[in-house]
């Protein structure tokens, strides 16, 4: 089967990355596929995947005419049976490039905390938790499938970087307690906890040998430097250390006694072997053990707490006894790694994706033009609504991480 797989930006982030490993995986099971979209970091691997790389056109306002033309364009010029766009930019522009009644099957997966409604219905979804694809089913949604963030476990394992070099090229206190996050600094689901984690390891400091390593960037780089520096005014000591964005994170991965994470982050951080404690929102902190697993194989690697006010309480809760026990550091790593090894693995993913390509592709008939039409209308009212925001000074988060499905309940 000949593919197309477009990742929504080929910045680092877990969707993207995820996108990436898949079309390499998916690829070695023995499909042709390339990577369509605009030109970023994950490029570099992309072609260390030994995948081809068609660069899009600059898309302007999303969905894009011009590049919903250029992907026809693509398809056409190389017969290929299948676009899996990723999140609902991608979607869209394929939607976009073939309307209903074409013989080019599309699927889409969407990786943020909730599904945006003007994806249309007749399309084969794929999500990241069994608690969302559970939502989107009782919506009336029949497609759905669920591929957790995979972990590249060749590329990701205790071994994979230089601990040692990423210690010395960042000055870390060699006698310290080395806690992990590596996670863009998005206002949306991840500010709040990073806010968290950096007052409480400040305070902490001041009497305990523990830094936070902090591995990104992004809009809130600002938000987060100036609560670092503040930590570390409290801590008398350089505790919170900003690394910026990294390529390649294993060294840091590696490097990390503790990580910090959700989503495919806190994945890869299971498999370099360290306990990690689990971020979500709402002063959501809970560490992955044998007791919360079935907790977040139902909603994801991520949850919703009680509220902000109980956020540095509950992470303190989480972080204090990992750091006077090595032991059972030790035993939680030790767990994480394997549950990683046998549940998330990459291989296990694309067989599975492979499976949702040659379904879709069996019947590409199914994206009817009314399921369509009322994606558009849907996709209308969202626009225009964040016009109106904009408009009144009231812009608000639009990646649909901002109402999670995580927080609508249980199982």
């Amino acid at each position: 089967m000949r593919i197309v797989v477009y990742p929504h930006e080929l910045g680092m982030g877990g969707s993207q990355l995820n996108a990436v490993e898949l079309a390499g995986a998916v690829r070695d099971l023995g499909h042709d596929v390339l990577v369509f979209g605009r030109r970023g970091a994950l490029v570099e691997r992309v072609e260390e995947l030994g995948l081809e790389f068609v660069e899009a056109p600059p898309p302007g306002k999303r969905p894009s005419p011009s590049t919903a033309r250029a992907l026809r364009a693509l398809v056409q010029e190389r017969a290929v049976d299948l676009v899996h766009g990723y999140e609902w930019p991608p979607t869209l522009d394929a939607v976009l490039a073939f309307p209903g009644g074409r013989h080019t099957a599309i699927v889409s997966t969407v990786m943020s905390m909730s599904v945006p409604p003007f994806i249309p219905r007749s399309i084969d979804l794929v999500v990241g938790t069994e608690q969302i694809a559970d939502a989107e089913r009782r919506s009336g949604r029949a497609r759905v499938s669920v591929i957790e963030p995979p972990v590249d476990l060749a590329h990701n394992h205790p071994t994979s970087g230089d601990a040692s070099a990423f210690r010395a090229a960042h000055q870390l206190d060699l006698h310290a307690l080395t806690v992990v996050s590596v996670a863009r600094f998005a206002r949306e689901l991840k500010l709040e906890g990073t806010l968290t984690a950096i007052e409480v390891i400040g305070r902490l400091a001041r009497s305990t040998p523990v830094q936070l390593v902090l591995v990104g960037d992004g809009p809130a780089r600002d938000d987060v430097a100036r609560a670092a520096a503040a930590a570390n005014a409290v801590a008398g000591r350089r505790a919170v250390v900003l690394t910026g964005q990294l390529d390649d994170p294993r060294p840091a991965y590696a490097a990390a006694d503790i990580a910090l994470g959700m989503g495919g982050s806190a994945l890869r951080a299971l498999a370099f072997g360290a306990p990690l404690i689990v971020q979500g929102e709402q002063g959501f902190w809970r560490t992955c053990e044998p007791s919360s697993l079935d907790q977040f194989l139902w909603t994801g690697w991520y949850g919703v707490g009680e509220g902000t006010h109980v956020g540095a309480a509950a992470f303190d809760a989480a972080l204090s006894p990992l750091l006077t026990d090595a032991a059972r550091r030790a035993e939680l790593g030790a767990f994480g790694l394997t549950v990683v090894r046998e549940r998330f693995s990459l291989t296990r993913a694309a067989e599975v994706q492979a499976g949702i390509y040659a379904e879709a592709a069996s019947s590409p008939a199914s994206y009817a033009r009314a399921s369509e039409a009322a994606a558009y209308a849907r996709y209308a009212r969202y626009y225009g609504a964040k016009r109106v925001r904009r408009a009144l000074g009231r812009e608000s988060m639009d990646d649909f991480n901002a109402k999670p499905v995580a927080g609508r309940g249980t199982r």
